[in-house]
């Protein structure tokens, strides 16, 4: 309208009949105007607004966020929408847009991904309210700052929360074979009887009775699963707006889970320059309580790792045979013979899988057709990356030590998969 009214005032110049028709335009414009400020600023409070938040976010994942709002006045209003998201987002053009009837409350969400660990601040609300005349519009902040924290995708955990009981490997051909190594956990205490193991006479017990009594023991249900995470660089690696670290952060809360359902203890701890945030293998109530913080609490450095202090902190740590899923990654074979002498020393110990990642970006490069001696020449080295990603799977085979290559969008699901595997084998 206000274009309308300086157009007028231009064409005036050229033909000056129009000059009263502007002066009368401009004197309607400036009455509604009038109007419109009258109806939208002499209500105190018309709007009411508020923002509701989860109680965490879940990393990785989309996480809704609620925006309420009531209308309070007589005519139907729009609203015009601008929420101080953390900075973390990087949104720059955030703006939404909604229409309210009159007296009445609206409800909308939005979602937001976050893709690091930590703590997420909002800002205020800030709402700007238009009339149907649309000439004004009237600002309104609610909300207090508010923080929320981000931690490992917990939302992959309800998903996959079941898994461990819908899938039933052995329609697949898995079979049981040997059990490697032999745990046993004390039951009671009872006399001798012949065919008992003298082995296991308990001379505390036959001095105090005046006869031959021996310890009882049975299997060891309940077998001790801890996951090692690699926090160095060759975690840094991004996937799909996540480092390989956090991926492995995620897969390691939603194994846990699943460990804990198998009846089995569940463990953790991340290593770097040293060995941080350990949870002993355990299956308390209160376990994924204590792993979920350990894991929102892992801090990276991205240093180089050290497989000897790792190697050393396992054999004066964890002194049951367990398994030991190690998260990291591996691109060259050189890069795996370095470290591979502490990876047999902790395989001698322990049942050790070694999980690491598929560059799934080189699939682009090799399955593209090359036009050019560059593109012939980046699709080789690529062709030669993802086989040497094979041949380190084969070189673990060699020294008996167990490997999982997965892509990050599928570790979680594997990762379960092959911690089901060992379960129906029977090889812990």
């Amino acid at each position: 309208m206000l274009i309308a009214v300086g157009t007028f005032f231009v064409l005036a110049f050229f033909f000056p009949n129009l000059f009263n028709a502007s002066k009368y335009l401009f004197l309607a414009l400036m009455t509604f105007l009038a109007l419109d400020v009258l109806i939208l600023f002499m209500a105190a409070n018309p709007i009411e607004a508020e923002r509701e938040l989860p109680e965490k976010f879940s990393n990785g994942d989309e996480n809704p966020v609620i925006v309420k709002l009531r209308n309070f006045y007589t005519f139907a209003v729009k609203v015009h929408i601008i929420d101080e998201i953390p900075e973390q987002f990087q949104i720059r053009n955030f703006d939404i847009e909604r229409k309210i009837k009159q007296a009445s409350a609206d409800e909308f969400s939005y979602a937001l991904r976050p893709t690091e660990r930590g703590e997420y601040h909002f800002g205020k609300l800030n709402v700007y309210i238009s009339s149907p005349l649309r000439l004004v519009s009237r600002r309104f902040i609610f909300g207090d700052k508010q923080m929320v924290k981000t931690y490992p995708s917990f939302i992959q955990l309800r998903k996959y929360d079941l898994m461990a009981f819908s899938h039933h490997l052995t329609q697949y051909g898995v079979k049981r074979i040997r059990r490697i190594g032999h745990t046993m956990e004390f039951e009671q205490i009872k006399e001798y009887v012949m065919g008992d193991d003298i082995r296991t006479i308990n001379w505390k017990a036959t001095a105090k009775k005046s006869n031959f009594m021996v310890n009882q023991y049975q299997d060891e249900k309940s077998q001790s699963v801890y996951m090692a995470i690699d926090k160095g660089r060759v975690m840094k690696m991004p996937f799909n707006g996540l480092s390989l670290l956090d991926y492995a952060i995620n897969a390691t809360l939603v194994l846990s889970n699943v460990i804990l359902k198998k009846q089995d203890k569940a463990g953790m701890f991340s290593f770097s320059k040293k060995v941080e945030n350990r949870v002993v293998a355990e299956k308390r109530s209160s376990q994924m309580e204590k792993i979920l913080e350990n894991l929102y609490n892992v801090k990276t450095d991205f240093f180089e790792s050290d497989y000897s202090r790792l190697y050393a902190d396992i054999r004066k740590n964890v002194n049951h045979r367990s398994l030991i899923m190690l998260y990291t990654n591996f691109e060259t074979l050189d890069g795996l013979h370095r470290q591979l002498r502490y990876l047999k020393g902790i395989a001698k110990h322990h049942l050790l899988v070694v999980v690491f990642f598929k560059n799934t970006e080189l699939n682009s490069i090799i399955e593209k057709k090359a036009d050019n001696i560059h593109e012939v020449y980046d699709k080789v080295v690529a062709e030669k990356f993802m086989f040497e990603k094979r041949l380190i799977v084969n070189e673990l085979r060699k020294y008996g030590i167990y490997s999982l290559l997965t892509s990050p969008e599928d570790l979680t699901l594997d990762t379960i998969n092959k911690y089901l595997e060992i379960k129906a084998r029977g090889i812990l």
